[in-house]
């Protein structure tokens, strides 16, 4: 996957068609409670995802990735704020264009993150960073990215932070960075595009990430978490906010989306975070097996679903074909019909519904601790600042 243009996501034409089909006697009354929580509708040509959103039944939640989509996600949610909750934020792929720190120049930026001092680089990845100079932008300061947040956010009541997050695999192409709408090929048509040697330390990303959480603590705004190779990190960082926050954090609510934990890793994460939530996609999760046993994991309440798509037009199916394999997994009925009155006994209700009472807790966050916090709050605080200081 590229780190500059946002690849695009292709399956498989029958995989695709059978999907259509299958939303096709889907009622309009049960769609209208469905919700993918995590999509890029602005990646594609702006006329078609306007165009899409007027007709489409579900909703979405849009996200924004860095500095130059904030604005389409912003259009799409005035155009449509009945079908779209924007989300802002600044994905990890891209957090090496933004400085933490006063820097002198674009090469002493970029120097500092991919040829540190110590130990000494090695000459090929001198050549490799002189090569791949040209193609870097000219860094933003952080204190920009966390004003123009603020203001996206606060512009809109209903808004998420997201897609942020945490990469560990991200490797940075050597191309120039494009605006949307993205190519249809992830790679170009003349081969896939070449990769450097270099991934963005996970200090960094760390740094952009925790600015940005703070803003989402601040004025109260769920997140979108995109987490790839990162399970302790982003547990420990989750312990952090905890700690740093203990009368605010739990107020919020975290969904790690298109989550590629352990069934392991995620009870844990659960069983120490009330207010975390997962979200599968089948255009990443289905590629492997392990989300069925992910699924199976997971307490019912705290699932959802999405498509991590960049067309519109593909948002309801492959949300909708996500839901029919979490009911498949959990044995929930899935609704063919819509009744406003919600069966008395949980046990009677279908996906559908499930799925739109997890989404409403999720927005509605304040969420209740688990016993012991206070103990492993502090723990937390401890473990963090041990860290910061062998990292410094």
């Amino acid at each position: 996957m590229s780190a500059i243009a946002k690849p695009m996501i292709s399956l498989p034409p029958a995989d695709t068609d059978d999907m259509r089909t299958a939303l096709d006697s889907v009622p309009r009354s049960v769609l209208e409670h469905v919700v993918d929580v995590h999509c890029h509708p602005t990646d594609s040509d702006m006329e078609m995802t306007l165009k899409g959103a007027q007709e489409m039944t579900i909703r979405i939640c849009a996200m924004a990735t860095r500095r130059s989509d904030q604005r389409l996600v912003a259009a799409l949610a005035r155009a449509h704020p009945d079908k779209v909750i924007p989300c802002f934020g600044y994905h990890p792929w891209f957090a090496h264009w933004i400085a933490v720190e006063p820097t002198t120049s674009k090469e002493a930026h970029y120097r500092t993150l991919f040829l540190p001092p110590s130990p000494p680089p090695k000459p090929e990845h001198v050549s490799a960073f002189d090569r791949l100079l040209p193609f870097l932008p000219d860094p933003v300061p952080l204190a920009e990215v966390i004003v123009d947040l603020n203001e996206n956010l606060t512009a809109f009541p209903n808004a998420m932070l997201g897609e942020v997050g945490l990469d560990r695999v991200c490797r940075i192409p050597y191309s120039h960075p494009v605006d949307p709408p993205y190519s249809e090929f992830a790679d170009g048509e003349d081969g896939p595009r070449e990769l450097s040697p270099f991934t963005i330390p996970l200090a960094h990303q760390l740094k952009v990430l925790e600015a940005q959480l703070d803003v989402a603590v601040k004025l109260r705004r769920n997140v979108s978490l995109h987490s790839v190779k990162c399970q302790q990190a982003t547990s420990e960082l989750l312990d952090h906010m905890e700690a740093k926050y203990p009368d605010e954090w739990l107020k919020i609510s975290v969904d790690l989306h298109s989550c590629g934990l352990s069934a392991q890793g995620w009870r844990a994460i659960s069983k120490r975070h009330p207010n975390a939530f997962f979200s599968l996609s089948t255009a990443i999760n289905a590629r492997s097996p392990a989300h069925k046993e992910l699924i199976a994991a997971c307490a019912s309440d705290r699932i959802l679903v999405e498509s991590d798509f960049h067309d519109i037009r593909r948002s309801a199916p492959y949300t909708w074909h996500m839901l029919r394999t979490v009911a498949a997994v959990k044995g929930w009925a899935v609704e063919d019909h819509w009744d406003d009155a919600a069966p008395e006994d949980e046990a009677q209700w279908g996906a559908v519904r499930r799925l739109e009472e997890n989404w409403k807790a999720f927005e509605r966050g304040r969420h209740r601790p688990h016993a012991k916090r206070r103990q492993r709050r502090d723990r937390a605080i401890e473990e963090w600042e041990d860290a910061n200081e062998d990292s410094d």
